[in-house]
């Protein structure tokens, strides 16, 4: 039979704050296990939690950034669960009464623009960390993580595919990276996604039996867990086989899920309020204040580089694919007003530099303003284009001006007309069966003779004077 996919996702992404979500411990990467704790986040007796005013203000700036509709009120819950990386034996989270409901993020299926609803998103804190180490028949655990401020935004199950799942994750990534309200790093934990996928015939409104999927490091890892899911799911469908609810997980090495335990539901987690934070209101003007400042967000700045730079829609949306690039193409239009040559320079070589090290363009020490010089010297005439994809690797590392390195180098092309012409008429005398072809009406006589000036000044010569210069000696002779 053929199976539609039913995909929600549920995106866990640890907030930009200096603190915990309930208590002062540093959100710091890294340190000695359980060095960056406290009682309140060890869930020692008697300590009572404070809610992180940043946290709370960042959670309203993605919520509002996504089109949800704030909650008045604020209110958590107490989930309540016993695995050995939950000191309190409770999670504080929300349930009935989220921040927000009620958004959407647009992605592109199959060439049209399709919207996925986002039910809610909300605050919670984070559990620790249990490390299993190979060869032992016991786990250690790592509060360090423990309390750290979390952002849950759950969508409806309205991706139908691998892909989609894929593209809606990049572009919820790349908007939370615009906001600046995490810093949205897969490997430190900081953004991390579990799926929850059901089939059922295609034509059917119905919804199937779900499985959800945790342990997905990558985006890639997710599309890969998706795609292994509709097989398994299609096929025990197929055999007439019952679709179990359950947790599983995505095991990368071997490429399949593998079971975890039986799916819980809302009440088998025993939600009640939190009695140690009191349900507040949120003033109306918090949410004005943070809607007043969100930035100029992806699509926005695309449709910008179009309509007002004349980007191409190729070009304006890989130079917003990443913020830092979208900024640093900006910066170097303020000393070089040529955005279509900006970015032609900063997905060719600069790319390419960038990939082959791995690194963003954050690291580069090549600063925009000293791009904007390097195109400067290729406009002058003073180095070719050529020329500058040699110096820009050593502008890239060691953050040395256009200017200089070609004086260090003697990179600079030969301009002078004179001089050219002396070289011209070298190459006109030592080659006379081609000026011959020239004159018989052979133009690409004339590229052998430009080569033999380049070859002549080790390439130093400015080509498209080679050519003048060639073109008006040969005039001469006939």
């Amino acid at each position: 039979m053929d199976y539609e996919p039913v995909i929600g996702l549920e995106v866990h992404v640890q907030l930009k704050t200096s603190s915990k979500m309930f208590c002062g411990c540093t959100t710091e990467f890294g340190g000695s296990p359980n060095s960056h704790t406290c009682p309140v986040c060890l869930g020692f007796p008697g300590v009572l939690p404070v809610l992180n005013k940043k946290a709370l203000l960042l959670a309203v700036r993605a919520a509002l950034a996504v089109g949800c509709r704030i909650s008045g009120e604020v209110k958590f819950h107490r989930k309540n669960y016993f695995y050995p990386d939950l000191p309190k034996d409770y999670q504080i989270s929300q349930y009935d009464e989220p921040l927000s409901e009620n958004g959407k993020i647009e992605i592109m299926s199959g060439g049209t623009a399709k919207t996925i609803r986002v039910k809610r998103v909300h605050m919670e804190e984070d559990a620790g960390k249990l490390i299993h180490e190979e060869g032992e028949n016991s786990s250690l655990v790592d509060f360090n993580r423990s309390g750290m401020p979390l952002l849950e935004i759950v969508s409806e199950p309205d991706i139908n595919s691998p892909d989609e799942a894929y593209q809606y994750l990049t572009n919820l990534k790349l908007l939370l990276k615009y906001l600046d309200v995490s810093d949205c790093d897969m490997e430190k934990g900081s953004l991390r996604c579990d799926a929850n996928i059901s089939l059922r015939p295609k034509g059917d409104k119905g919804l199937g039996t779900k499985a959800e999927v945790k342990n997905m490091n990558s985006f890639k890892g997710v599309k890969a867990a998706l795609e292994f899911e509709i097989g398994r799911q299609s096929g025990l469908l197929d055999s007439g086989e019952r679709i179990v609810q359950e947790t599983r997980l995505w095991d990368p090495e071997k490429n399949i899920t593998i079971s975890m335990r039986s799916k819980e539901e809302a009440h088998d987690y025993r939600y009640f309020p939190e009695p140690d934070l009191v349900p507040f209101a949120l003033d109306g003007n918090v949410a004005k204040a943070q809607k007043a400042s969100l930035p100029e967000l992806p699509k926005a700045r695309k449709e910008r580089f179009m309509n007002l730079l004349g980007l191409p829609d190729y070009d304006a949306e890989v130079l917003t694919q990443e913020k830092e690039n979208a900024d640093y193409f900006e910066e170097c239009l303020k000393n070089y007003d040529k955005p279509k040559t900006v970015s032609n320079w900063m997905m060719g070589d600069i790319s390419a530099y960038l990939n082959s090290r791995a690194m963003s363009i954050t690291a580069i020490k090549m600063k925009p303003a000293s791009l904007a010089g390097l195109l400067k010297e290729i406009d002058s005439g003073k180095i070719s284009g050529k020329m500058a994809k040699e110096i820009i690797p050593e502008m890239c590392d060691t953050g040395k001006e256009a200017s200089v390195i070609i004086s260090e180098k003697g990179l600079s092309q030969i301009s002078d007309v004179s001089e050219l012409e002396k070289f011209a008429d070298e190459a006109i005398a030592e080659n006379s069966k081609t000026v011959e072809d020239f004159m018989k009406g052979k133009d690409s006589a004339l590229m052998f003779l430009v080569g033999q000036v380049m070859k002549k000044t080790r390439g130093k010569a400015n080509p498209a004077m080679v050519n003048e210069v060639l073109r008006k000696r040969l005039a001469g002779k006939k």
